[in-house]
Order: structure tokens, then sequence, then C-alpha cells
């Protein structure tokens, strides 16, 4: 009996050919079938194509027809296989793909892959890893190049992978390798990151040690002093991290010198606390790969690798696109969901002149526009991702790619990626790796969330913010939260038209999830209503008018007070430590006091001290003592 053909569902013969195929599989003739005593499988057609399946997968099977890969008359002997009379099976026993030796790696790879999988070990990469569940019986890996799931327990022939079939068959030792860390380390956790390999590098530096002096002059000088004197040591912190290959801590960089821009051009974009926190977060990579007992240096400041991964036939469904606007220059970013990697991809573009969003929707991209992309659902065989889920169609096959309407049908999509308890999503977030030291995976907390109700929308005149409160089947709330920008002058009132119910039921909005002061917010980036995608930076300018404008909002005691005090924090990174204002220091002791009140007393020990060491201590002291007091009270929002 070959369990691995009954093994196998339609879906994942999908993913190892394609649904096309599949379907004309099913409407071929039922062939004759015969067995061999090795475990052969034979299938006579009545137009005499014969074809047969040695165990193995599919890669050996061959067919008579003259077609180059798998045809549909293997995959017609498959489905006939699985029609036949069912026959007494044991129980099959719970299995992990950690359980495949290296001997069984190595025949399926090859030596010189397994070669390329050690190297890949002794530096260190971190995996998601997902184990089996009755929803979804197929275990597989999340990997930074790849995506590796075990469609037949206990045989290789049946592994899938996103990328092109040959390209990088060494993930697969990786996957099994991160299985059986996740087994010895986390055993029966449906979901876990694990680090494998590698070693931490306690006392030997970061590597960060220029982003650091650059965030010391940030400190030191602030926003508001800092002028544009800086641009050449940004650069050459860029390039020396870039070149390092320390992907997270070039992102940070990037975004602390997109923070300083945004300041100098005046955009409403800037915000103290986003500076401070890019500030803080090279202090903290550099300080936990530098500490006794290190984490792991590839989860804390990139992977090296700087590899990119041709994908099988893709298709790719899109939920929306953000427009970005730093000075003359616009980026659109489409998010693309991969369901066969339960991943979302972003496909970026680039664009020099002050279009808005309405007139980027009409440029295009490849064969197709900015709006059809971002609304729309691609079949590809030209889709190139990276380590850091980046994805380009490669220039010299656009024309294998196709662009259709998507209706919006999310609720399709891998569990994982679709939210429909708010609640359980709190507890996933809370779970997650503190957000300062955490990979800067793209589009790692997109989701598509489902809308029951919604609840208000009201407009904050000075942030020029729009909030809308939405729920969710059991009655959780979450906060639907977009900011005005001038690259996308429609955001607010195409997204409160929608949320309102004018372009239809609004059903999901898709964005980017977090928490927020104990709250979860989405930042949105398209939202599926009346049998359609809308995408709000598209949209023209002007609407409705009718948003209503919200009362000044009010928090809790303790989140009142731990906002108030990280504020009173970021002022530091706006004004510099050598510019702050004389009633500063009688503010930030006011602001520990209250910490000790509320109970939060060893933040506001980490305030006083902070306050302590600016009176008497070198530059130095008094940055550390910012970082420290800074990361716990940015720390204890996001866990609040």
């Amino acid at each position: 009996m070959r369990t691995d053909l009954l093994g196998l569902s339609a879906g994942s013969l999908a993913a190892l050919t394609n649904r096309g195929l599949v379907k004309r599989a099913g409407k071929e003739a039922t062939p004759e079938l015969r067995t061999d005593a090795d475990g052969t499988v034979h299938g006579s057609f009545s137009d005499g194509l014969t074809a047969t399946l040695p165990p193995g997968g599919l890669d050996v099977a061959r067919c008579t027809c003259g077609a180059t890969g798998v045809c549909r008359h293997v995959i017609g002997v498959i489905l006939a296989y699985q029609r036949l009379p069912a026959e007494a099976a044991p129980e099959p026993l719970p299995w992990s793909p950690g359980q495949v030796t290296d001997d069984e790696l190595t025949a399926k790879i090859g030596a010189r892959l397994m070669a390329a999988a050690r190297r890949t070990e002794r530096t260190g990469f971190t995996a998601r890893v997902r184990r089996a569940t009755p929803t979804d019986p197929v275990p597989q890996v999340e990997l930074a190049t790849a995506t590796v799931r075990f469609l037949v327990p206990g045989d290789l022939g049946f592994v899938h992978t996103d990328a092109v079939a040959g390209s990088r068959d060494d993930v697969i030792a990786l996957a099994v390798w991160a299985f059986r860390v996740a087994d010895e380390l986390h055993p029966g956790v449906p979901e876990v990151r694990v680090d494998v390999g590698g070693a931490a590098e306690a006392g030997t530096g970061s590597g960060l040690e220029r982003a650091l002096g650059l965030a010391g002059t940030v400190l030191r000088e602030g926003a508001a002093h800092l002028g544009q004197g800086l641009e050449a040591t940004i650069a050459d912190v860029r390039h020396h991290l870039d070149a390092a290959g320390l992907r997270w801590p070039l992102l940070a960089v990037g975004d602390l010198a997109e923070q300083l821009t945004s300041y100098r051009d005046r955009s409403s974009h800037y915000r103290p606390e986003l500076l401070a926190g890019h500030v803080a977060e090279l202090h903290a990579r550099h300080r936990a790969v530098t500490r006794p007992d290190a984490t792991l240096r590839s989860s804390v400041l990139g992977t090296a690798e700087a590899a990119e991964t041709p994908l099988r036939r893709a298709r790719l469904e899109s939920l929306g696109c953000r427009i970005r606007g730093f000075g003359d220059q616009r980026i659109a970013e489409v998010y693309l969901a991969h369901s066969d990697s339960a991943m979302v991809l972003v496909l970026r573009r680039q664009w020099d002149g002050g279009d808005d969003g309405a007139a980027l929707a009409r440029r295009r991209i490849a064969t197709s526009t900015l709006a059809a992309l971002a609304t729309g659902n691609l079949v590809t065989e030209s889709a190139v991702r990276s380590a850091s889920r980046s994805v380009r169609l490669a220039a010299g096959r656009i024309s294998k790619t196709t662009v259709s309407p998507s209706r919006g049908d999310w609720s399709e999509l891998p569990p994982s990626l679709v939210v429909t308890d708010f609640a359980a999503l709190g507890r996933e977030l809370d779970a997650l790796t503190l957000r300062p030291i955490r990979p800067r995976v793209e589009a790692e907390l997109v989701r598509v969330v489902a809308v029951a109700q919604v609840e208000a929308v009201t407009y904050a005149p000075g942030d020029q913010r729009l909030d809308a409160v939405i729920v969710d089947q059991a009655g959780n709330t979450a906060t639907v939260r977009a900011t005005h920008t001038g690259a996308a002058p429609g955001r607010l009132d195409s997204l409160a038209a929608v949320l309102a119910g004018e372009e239809g039921e609004p059903r999901f909005v898709s964005g980017v999830v977090g928490r927020t002061a104990g709250g979860v917010v989405i930042e949105p980036v398209g939202l599926a209503a009346g049998g359609r995608v809308v995408v709000p930076d598209l949209q023209p300018a002007g609407g409705s008018g009718r948003l209503m404008v919200a009362e000044d909002e009010r928090h809790e005691p303790l989140t009142a007070a731990l906002l108030e005090t990280r504020g009173l924090l970021a002022e530091v990174a706006h004004h510099g430590l050598a510019h702050l204002p004389p009633t500063y220091d009688d503010r930030l002791a006011a602001a520990a006091r209250r910490l000790t009140v509320l109970g939060l007393h060893r933040i506001a020990q980490a305030v006083t001290a902070f306050a302590a060491t600016r009176t008497h201590d070198s530059d130095e002291a008094v940055e550390q003592a910012w970082v420290d007091a800074y990361l716990r009270l940015d720390v204890a929002l996001d866990l609040h």
C-alpha cells in the first residue's frame, strides 16, 4: 500500500504542481492500475498512454505523453489510486520532520547541498516552526529565504518549498534541523521561533559601534539642532552596516534618518518618540549580543545572507498598498499574501516627484498598474523573494505574470493570516520577542482582520489622525488608526467612507497590527467591502467631510503616566541633552514620583538614575542611563 500517495490531499498536489493541472487531471478518464512488488504504481489510459510512479516522490514519476515534468496523467493515476477500496491501515503514529536522519537528507539533496546547509548552521539562523494541527495537518518551517512544508509524513520525496525546484534544496536540511531544536526545547508547542546552530559571541563587539556613535550624536544635539550636516555620517554608517550584513540595524538607521528628514521637512510623519525609539533600538540590539548571556547574533542583528530565492509558480493575493513620501520621493509598498507559505510579501517601487497616491495608482509596474496590483490577484512565475520577505518581478520573465481583480474573499487565506478573535491576537502579540530586538522582517505583522461591527469613527485634528473602533464576533474591540500624509491625501476620507458602509458592508481590514497602551491597533493598508478591495492610499483627495471630531483622549492613570514619561524622555532626542529647557529636571522628578505612587518602582528608579547622571556624570554615562529608562518605558507600554 502506497501511504505516501494516499496522504496527498488536493491542496498538497496543487502545491507540488498547480491547481489547474489537478483540475484537469480530475476530468481524465480513470486509468487501469497495477502495482509492482516494490510499490511502483502503473496507470494505463484508454488512449494508450502510461504513467509510472515509483516510490520517491513526483520527481521520479514518468509518463509516455512526453510532457516535461509532472503531467495530468501522473496526477490522474494518484487520484485513481486514492479511489481504490481502502485497505486496513494501522493508526498513524505522531511524526515530526525532526525524526529525519542526516543520512536520509544527504540521499535527498546530495553531499554538496548538505555542506552548504552545514555552513549556514555554523553561522546560525532563525526559523519559525509550525507543527501539524487538525485544521492544518502539514508541518512547516518558515526560513529567511523559503518556506518548507512536509506534505507526507516520513517521505522526503513529497517536501514542498516555495523556491524554484533545485535552486535552494539545502533549505530542506535547515528545516529538519529547526524541527529537531523545536522538538528538544519546545515539545508540543504548535508554533515557535527557534535559533538553530551558531554561537553566542559575547565580548567580541556587535559591529554597531559606528551606529551607536550616530545615536549618541542625535541624543546630544537633538533633531532640532542637527540640520543637514549629518547626512554624510548617516551614509557612512549605512554603508558600513550593509557591508557587514547587519540587516536589522541597517533598517533601524534608515528609519532614524527618515525621522530626521521628516523633521527638517516639517512633515507630519515626524514623531519624537519614533526617533527616540530608533536610537534606543540600536543600543538594545548591541546589548543583546554583547552581554554575558548573549542572544544569537543572526536573530538580533539580521542574517548576513543577501541571497534571493526564485519562487515556483505562485499565486499572490493583494491585501492593499501603503504610500510613503520622503521629500521629493514616493514609495509604494504592495502587500501580497502567499498562501503556500502562509506569509505576506512586500513588492516595493519608488518614484521621484511629488505625485500623490491617486496619481501613483496609474503608474505601471511590469504589465499592470499599481492600482491593479494593489487590488488584484497575481499568478506569476517571475517572482523572486528576498530574505526579508520583499518580492520583485524578474525583468526577463514579465510575460509570465497575470493580474485579475480581487473580490476580497480573504477568509480563504491561511488561518495564521486571518484574525477573527481580537483577544487571541492580543495574546499572540504579547508572546512576541521584545520589539527592540525582534527581527525586522517585512510585513511580519500584516494581518487580515475580520470586522463584525464598526462601533465609532472619530478624527483628532491636532494629530490629523482617524481612529475607528471595530468589534469582533465575541464583542472584543480593536482600533483602526490612520494618519494623514500629503503623499496619500485621500487616505482618511476614503477609510471613513468604507467603514461607514458607503462602499458596502465592510468585511475585512488589512494592515499592520500592534499594541498601543494595552489595546490592539491596526494601521490599515486595504479593506474588503462590497465585493471588492479598496485601498485608501490610492484614492483621490476629498470625500464626505463628515468626520466626527474626537474628544480629548484620556488614558487610565497607569497608561497616562507611562506615555507622559516616555514623551518626556523622547524630548531628549528632539531637543538634545545639551539643549533641554530649564524646567526639564523638575518635570522628570515629578514623573518619577508619579510612577512610584502607581507601583512602577523599577521604571521610576531608571528615570531617577537618568536624572541623577545629568548632574555630574560623563556624556556616555548619561546616554546609557537614558537608554535604560527609555527601553523600560517602551517595553512596559508594549506589554501593558
